[in-house]
């Protein structure tokens, strides 16, 4: 296997032994690069198919798509670890791409040989031999470092765009705009005239394309959920069984409350799903018990704790201990052997009565913590805000926005980020999303004015949110430059969601941005050079350093 799509992954160079640092194995690695290959196939011939306007019009690509979007997002770091699920997949993907040939011809569409020569577009082989292909096409078969870099940056960028879009799916918004570019992209990392200039190129618009799907998800979610509200989130626990919903997918929260409601259980969310309780359509229901926990990486401790059953709805699954496997279940594109999952009929529908039944037969959870913690600071929030905001800004209450968003992860360096946010000067107030907040969203850091210093506008998604408030002050102080506002970026990331969050920062035009605990370690040191000349990209080092470097 040879993976680096992780910030933990191995030396910052890729995990290339039997097993990755996320516990993935070198099997499931080299059968998800095969996956990857076979899309290509599958978007390459939609993109040359386009070619052909009125005669592209006539072939209805809506199974490609979705297939594409769940295709990709499965691949994200810690969201399906079982091979034979990738077995499937690669096999359902050649049946889909050969489809789509016959398809292709019978609506008098003729590519050109070529297309049809490329290995992504051609290649077949038994199920028995999918593990020796898949060692053909990983990564490490682009023998150019620079474009190995520069097309690993697009991959990633389009995965974690294909979770975003998969995400406003199910809520019923689709942009067939978001989905032709990322045929385009993802077929155009096959495409050997492409020079590295038009790689670079292809990136920033994945960072407008990510822009993009980050609206259209506010969109879905605001139209179903409603604006968040500032809201208050109990993290204790009732004295009645609960079940413990993680990951990011809303629509299965909905469900599962629908279904347990009066069923004498409680609901409680886990790391990322904890801003499902500023939506006001959640707060109907009286069983939404709190948050329990912390970031997807403490899930061993916790998940043991809990007692009672556990839902795993997206990716930030961590390989179960034996202790409570049985008591875990996956959906969606989640995935460990020897784990139950539940499946959506063809309605989209989800029968959650095996989990439901298993709660009631549980312990409570044992208490971690008790306390409460404040979110829900959209950009629809702080637009309210607004002039409460720019008076504090005024009057030199506040000197500082400094946006701490992204992923938390293992690492014992990331303490640096609770660290960092203790030494802040009360002048200065966080703007954060994505499970990062955990390192610092519990600590008691005050209010300016009657507004909190740690302001959670959500999901990792809802990093969209940040920009919006920062491209309104700029609009308020009438500035020529997003940059010249009093606000800095010192920012976690872990997996891919987070590289197009990055990517859609840096297409708005905002600079300076520190990363950590590392660059990726996907960027070779000429790509590394480039985004650190041109956007000055920095990464950590020491709070003492850094507060200075960033704060002053």
């Amino acid at each position: 296997m040879f993976c680096y799509q992780c910030q933990e992954t191995m030396k910052n160079t890729g995990c290339n032994l039997k097993q990755g640092v996320c516990g993935k194995s070198e099997k499931t690695a080299d059968l998800q690069d095969l996956l990857i290959h076979t899309l290509k196939g599958i978007s390459t011939l939609i993109n040359e198919a386009k070619n052909f306007k009125e005669k592209a019009e006539k072939i209805n690509t809506e199974k490609e798509d979705e297939f594409l979007l769940q295709s990709l997002f499965s691949t994200i770091t810690n969201a399906n670890f079982d091979e034979n699920w990738f077995v499937k997949r690669i096999t359902e993907a050649l049946k889909i791409r050969d489809d789509l040939k016959e398809k292709i011809v019978s609506n008098g569409i003729f590519l050109k040989p070529s297309i049809y020569a490329l290995d992504s577009v051609k290649w077949k082989d038994d199920e028995k031999n999918y593990y020796e292909k898949a060692k053909t096409v990983g990564f490490l078969s682009i023998e150019d470092e620079t474009r190995r870099s520069l097309i690993a940056t697009i991959i990633y960028g389009l995965k974690g765009m294909a979770a975003y879009a998969d995400h406003a799916f199910v809520l019923g918004q689709k942009d067939n705009s978001i989905l032709e570019f990322m045929h385009y992209a993802l077929a155009s990392t096959l495409n050997d005239e492409l020079k590295n200039e038009d790689l670079i190129n292809l990136i920033t618009k994945v960072g407008e394309y990510g822009v993009k799907t980050m609206a259209l998800l506010d969109k879905a979610n605001t139209e179903k959920y409603g604006q968040m509200e500032i809201t208050t989130v109990d993290i204790g626990v009732r004295n009645r069984p609960g079940i413990l919903i993680s990951g990011h997918d809303l629509k299965d929260l909905e469900m599962l409350l629908e279904q347990s409601k009066d069923e004498g259980i409680d609901i409680y969310t886990h790391s990322e799903m904890l801003p499902a309780h500023y939506y006001p359509y959640f707060k109907k229901y009286p069983h939404f018990a709190g948050n329990y926990g912390n970031a997807w990486w403490k899930q061993k401790e916790e998940f043991e704790k809990f007692n009672g059953p556990i839902l795993l709805t997206t990716n930030c699954l961590v390989p179960p201990l034996a202790s409570y496997k049985e008591r875990l279940f996956t959906t969606g594109i989640v995935g460990f052997d020897g784990v139950k999952h539940i499946e959506a009929d063809e309605n989209g529908y989800k029968d959650f009565s095996p989990i439901i039944d298993l709660a009631k037969k549980s312990a409570p959870p044992t208490s971690l913590e008790e306390g409460k913690i404040v979110g829900g600071f959209s950009h629809v929030v702080i637009d309210r805000l607004a002039d409460k905001v720019v008076e504090a800004i005024k009057n030199g209450k506040i000197k500082k926005f400094v946006v701490m968003a992204g992923c938390d992860g293992r690492m014992p360096s990331r303490k640096y980020y609770e660290d960092f946010a203790k030494a802040l000067p009360e002048d200065t107030v966080i703007l954060t999303a994505g499970c990062a907040k955990y390192r610092y969203n519990k600590l008691n850091l005050g209010e300016i004015d009657g507004i909190p210093r740690v302001l959670d506008a959500g999901q990792c998604n809802n990093s969209y949110s940040l920009a919006l408030i920062a491209l309104k002050l700029k609009e308020i102080f009438n500035l020529a430059d997003v940059n010249d506002l009093p606000v800095v970026f010192n920012i976690a990331w872990y997996e891919q969601k987070a590289v197009l969050v990055l990517l859609s920062l840096l297409y708005l035009g905002f600079k300076n941005i520190h990363v950590g605990p590392t660059l990726p370690g996907f960027l070779s040191k000429e790509v590394a050079e480039f985004m650190i000349k041109n956007f000055k990209l920095g990464t950590i080092t020491d709070v003492e350093n850094d507060m200075k470097l960033l704060i002053g």
